[in-house]
């Protein structure tokens, strides 16, 4: 039988990079008896970090779910990455759990990734618990910690829980709702003592700040608190868990996720404090409202989907209403076929299980299901539906990419799309000028992973390099030509002529080209006019300075000649080509380049250090707008000079910052970087020559 919803708990793990969420993810496996040994990320013996790219680089880098109880309640626990370049599955995880666990390092106190994920949760209406993990580490400070997350998130942050000892002498946590301390062995074992005496001031501090802030929960506990009545046990456990349900409260806990240290307490909190898919209520979209009910018809959402070269695709799923069956047949609402459910899957420690059935509520995995994918809703009857959208971060990462083995073109673009139904921060593109694979992501640990992937899943080895500059010439004169195309050959020969007038278009006009017939008295007969506007733009594909696009020309076809037996098309054709091709060198042209707006967010702090770094790259601030703590700039700056900016920016910025990037306009490449350009792309087709 499937697992009533009311007894769910589905938390994702979130939290910037480094804060021990892998670790505590074991830590909580193990104490619930799903794992029988605790891994370590360093030996890459984690559930989690199971990929080799993963342990090799020591992070995680995709989502995992664990599935396990506690208490007589499954929890469905997925472990996302930390590292922004992999945030993908961080918010796919959060858009389908009613909570969030956010770990903080309590050496680094509140960073970037944890304010941002935190901002994503609130949107998303997520109940968030707090998780101060390694406090055995020198210079770890809970206080501090407790200090900086109230100043981030407010002063409904409230510590239900104080470490006993600090750095390498904790030893176990205070439980400020029941007053009562608990030491810990080496193997996670809690004891209950008394609270140290060092201690019992500190935590009647702290046991008054959690009430002031849990009664502040209900009008009427306020009114009696305030009063002086005392406020029973079963009342604060109540309204603290009302408070965390609603987002009213955001309770803190601690420990030590290498040790085991605290994980038990976490697990109570996660059954006791955080909802159920029942008590988070329906989900209303605007097409329908799914409630979890297991007698109502199938709706399943399809959050992640895991390319893999011998399972084919793993899609993991919530069910939202309704039951999921195994062997029975369901239907895709975008693609509107049906697909097969075969045996389902439950991720159980390092082992995977079989299900017979997945409830409302409950999220599990499905193999081998043809055309689905992330995105996607499994359900009884066509009914097309939409969840609302995750907000990703652009790729601002681009690189071109070919094979490393001639003809494997279709074996890297079909594993490229595979990999893009995984992550969908992958940007995977042919520039239509250039004629470039083009990969992009948000970092360039992100491009090395999918290149990896490429290698490792599906044998497909490429290389990478930067894309090329898209530039494009254009003229700044006026200018006329005469194109003559005469051959004879013994038989029938070739002949075409024309006359060509050419002048810039105006500045803002969108048309590549403008192309007027003038010709009068029958010259050139009408059937040869296509041919000879096809010749010039066979001459505008190819630029007179260094073979870029000419852009903004309108071209008059004034005059020109015909002989009745020997003019064709291909004739007349190659004749307004030789013509154009002249006229171009002689309407003095310019190269351009590609200027890109940039949308950054920075700290405030940054500030003058990235409008410096912009003004290195011949770029320029357009202004700037204060949002929250991080400032938004806006800048233009020259495509070229900004392939590298990623790494400096982060640089800059602590790894706080980020930007988009969208193309603004065109402008004239100054003479001396201009002849850099054409010097380049010399330098580059001597080499393939050679």
């Amino acid at each position: 039988m499937p697992t009533q919803a009311d007894r769910i708990r589905n938390v994702a793990l979130v939290g910037h990079r480094g804060a021990g969420k892998t670790s505590l993810h074991e830590a909580l496996l193990f104490q619930a008896g799903s794992v029988s040994r605790l891994g370590n990320v360093a030996e890459g013996t984690t559930v989690s970090d199971s990929e080799d790219d993963e342990q090799a680089r020591r992070m995680s880098i995709s989502a995992h779910l664990s599935s396990f109880h506690w208490q007589d309640r499954k929890i469905n626990l997925i472990d996302t990455p930390g590292e922004p370049s992999f945030v993908a599955d961080a918010l796919g995880a959060m858009q389908v759990c009613e909570s969030a666990v956010f770990v903080v390092n309590a050496v680094m106190g509140v960073e970037v990734g944890t304010q941002r994920l935190f901002k994503q949760a609130a949107e998303l209406d997520l109940a968030r618990l707090i998780f101060v993990n390694m406090l055995d580490r020198e210079r770890a400070d809970f206080f501090r910690t407790l200090e900086g997350l109230k100043a981030a998130f407010g002063p409904h942050v409230v510590a239900t829980e104080i470490p006993i000892g600090r750095e390498h002498e904790v030893r176990g946590v205070v439980d400020l709702v029941d007053m009562q301390a608990y030491a810990y062995d080496g193997d996670g074992t809690a004891t209950p003592i008394d609270i140290p005496e060092d201690l019992l001031e500190v935590a009647e501090e702290y046991r008054d700040r959690m009430m002031d802030e849990v009664c502040e929960v209900s009008d009427r506990l306020t009114e009696r608190y305030l009063e002086g009545e005392e406020i029973s046990h079963e009342e604060i456990v109540a309204a603290l868990k009302d408070g965390t349900n609603h987002g009213d409260l955001f309770p803190v806990t601690c420990g030590v996720a290498t040790r085991n240290l605290g994980s038990d307490r976490l697990l109570d909190a996660i059954v006791e404090d955080l909802p159920s898919p029942v008590k988070h209520g329906a989900l209303e979209l605007p097409e329908v409202t799914l409630e979890a009910d297991p007698e109502r018809e199938l709706f399943a959402y399809v959050f992640k989907t895991r390319a893999d070269p011998y399972a084919g695709r793993i899609n993991l799923f919530r069910v939202y209403q309704g039951v999921m069956d195994h062997d029975t047949t369901v239907m895709n609402t975008r693609t509107h076929h049906k697909e097969r459910i075969g045996q389902l899957i439950v991720f159980a420690g390092r082992d995977t299980e079989h299900a017979d059935a997945f409830g409302p509520g409950d999220i599990g995995a499905v193999a081998k299901l043809k055309e689905t994918r992330a995105g996607d809703w499994l359900a009884e009857r066509d009914e097309p539906i939409t969840m609302p959208p995750v907000r990703f971060p652009a790729p601002v990462m681009a690189f071109a990419i070919e094979p490393s083995s001639p003809g494997d073109e279709e074996k890297v673009f079909t594993a490229l799309r595979r990999l893009q139904e995984e992550d969908p921060t992958i940007d995977l593109h042919r520039d239509p000028q250039t004629g470039e694979q083009i990969v992009a992501g948000l970092s360039q640990v992100h491009v090395e992973v999918i290149v990896g992937r490429l290698k490792d899943r599906f044998g497909a080895e490429v290389t990478l390099k930067p894309p090329r500059v898209p530039y494009q010439e254009t003229i700044t004169a006026s200018a006329k030509a005469h194109g003559r195309h005469k051959k004879q050959t013994g038989g029938r020969g070739q002949f075409g002529d024309c006359h060509l007038e050419v002048e810039p278009l105006g500045a803002g006009d969108p048309h590549d080209l403008v192309f007027e017939d003038r010709i009068k008295g029958g010259v050139i007969p009408q059937g040869f006019i296509p041919a000879v506007e096809k010749g010039v733009r066979d001459a505008l594909a190819h630029g007179p300075i260094a073979g870029y696009p000419v852009r903004g020309v309108r071209v008059r076809l004034v005059d020109g000649s015909y002989h009745s037996v020997d003019s064709s098309e291909q004739a007349f054709r190659t004749a307004g080509s030789i013509a154009m091709r002249a006229a171009l060198e002689a309407a003095a042209p310019v190269l351009l380049e590609p200027v890109m707006l940039v949308t950054l967010s920075v700290p405030e702090a940054s500030v003058g250090d990235v409008i410096g770094d912009l003004n290195a790259r011949r770029g320029h601030p357009l202004g700037m707008e204060q949002q929250g703590e991080m400032t938004e700039v806006r800048a233009e700056a020259p495509m070229a000079e900004l392939l590298d900016f990623a790494p400096d920016l982060r640089a800059l910025t602590g790894g706080q910052g980020d930007y988009t990037l969208e193309l603004s306009r065109y402008q004239e490449v100054p003479g001396h970087l201009a002849q850099k350009v054409v010097q380049s792309g010399e330098d580059a087709a001597a080499a393939l020559r050679a």
